[in-house]
């Protein structure tokens, strides 16, 4: 299996520049934080998080007649949102499958940006996707399994090698393999001295089973929508993304659901970024297992802030009550 290269992301960079930002690093400061951590604020990005540019990229990279076409992709949220983004951006009409426990925010941000929005059942998300690609004519650009959404997801990548050229470790989130696949291409092609550590979910760890394995792993649906990170539900990584995963990605960790509720507070309140738990699961690896930040420079991927309102409050809200409980 062919494998995403540095050149593939360079060129990549040149696709999505003036559609996606060019994140800086923030340092993490203050009383109980961790020394020499920086963050990567993805969720800063036009749609609040990463995903615009695999989506940016990905149909960037399509002929004439695959734009006039259209595009279907499928999502809980994030690639959703970046996919219509980059289908408006590019004047390509866009269909987006959503399972029906999508948060209410993402579904209208989706439409909003001119979207068809398909709502089915969880199990039938990529299987609708793949059904309407065929009976429309849609170029099917998935959320991770895709080697030009790997390379858009590598720039993340490519831009933390830049600016910090002597990382020791960088903490990226990981379900599919999109993101954490990209990443590890360009870090370790650039910044070779660095590792590359995958973080997810202890209740959707179909990843750290496949990579303790060394074989990938399905999880059932089921057990992989208890975690509170709806961005990281995904029941086994990509196929491509994990080819990537096996050659270039150092560990996998795992964090509980509270660990992922104080990383969020934590962003919030010493960082002033709003994070939703997808994106704050990097950040809740190091609460958990503090050594990780230890060994040199760190950089944590904050993926995105599409939080849901409530649940927001709710999280800001939880010192305060258990301190009153």
């Amino acid at each position: 299996m062919e494998l995403v290269t540095l050149a593939d992301i360079r060129t990549a960079a040149g696709r999505i520049a003036g559609h996606a930002v060019r994140t800086p690093l923030l340092p993490l400061r203050g009383v109980g934080t961790p020394a020499g951590v920086w963050l990567k604020p993805e969720c800063l990005q036009p749609v609040g998080s990463f995903k615009i540019r695999g989506a940016v990229n990905a149909v960037a990279a399509l002929s004439v007649e695959g734009r006039a076409r259209g595009v279907v992709g499928s999502s809980s949220g994030n690639h959703a949102q970046a996919l219509a983004y980059a289908a408006a951006e590019h004047g390509v009409p866009a269909v987006i499958v959503m399972p029906d426990t999508s948060p209410a925010g993402k579904v209208a941000a989706t439409e909003a940006l001119g979207a068809e929005v398909v709502i089915v059942a969880p199990p039938e998300r990529d299987v609708r996707a793949a059904q309407l690609a065929v009976e429309r004519g849609l170029a099917l650009v998935p959320p991770f399994d895709h080697p030009e959404v790997i390379a858009g997801q590598g720039t993340v990548g490519l831009e933390i090698a830049a600016e910090m050229p002597a990382v020791r470790t960088v903490l990226v989130p990981a379900s599919g393999g999109g993101l954490v696949s990209g990443v590890a291409t360009a870090v370790k092609a650039l910044t070779p001295h660095a590792r590359v550590v995958a973080v997810e979910p202890e209740l959707a760890a179909d990843l750290a089973e496949s990579f303790a394995r060394g074989e990938r792993v399905a999880w059932e649906t089921e057990r992989t929508y208890r975690t509170i990170a709806d961005g990281l539900r995904t029941p086994a990584v990509g196929v491509l993304p994990w080819a990537h995963i096996r050659e270039r990605v150092d560990a996998v960790l795992t964090v509980g659901e509270d660990t992922i509720r104080a990383a969020m507070r934590l962003l919030a309140t010493r960082a002033r970024l709003v994070a939703e738990p997808s994106g704050a699961v990097a950040l809740a690896a190091l609460l958990e297992h503090p050594g990780f930040a230890g060994e040199g420079p760190t950089v944590v991927v904050v993926s995105g802030g599409n939080v849901e309102p409530a649940l927001l409050a709710e999280v800001l809200a939880a010192p305060a009550a258990l301190a009153h409980g």
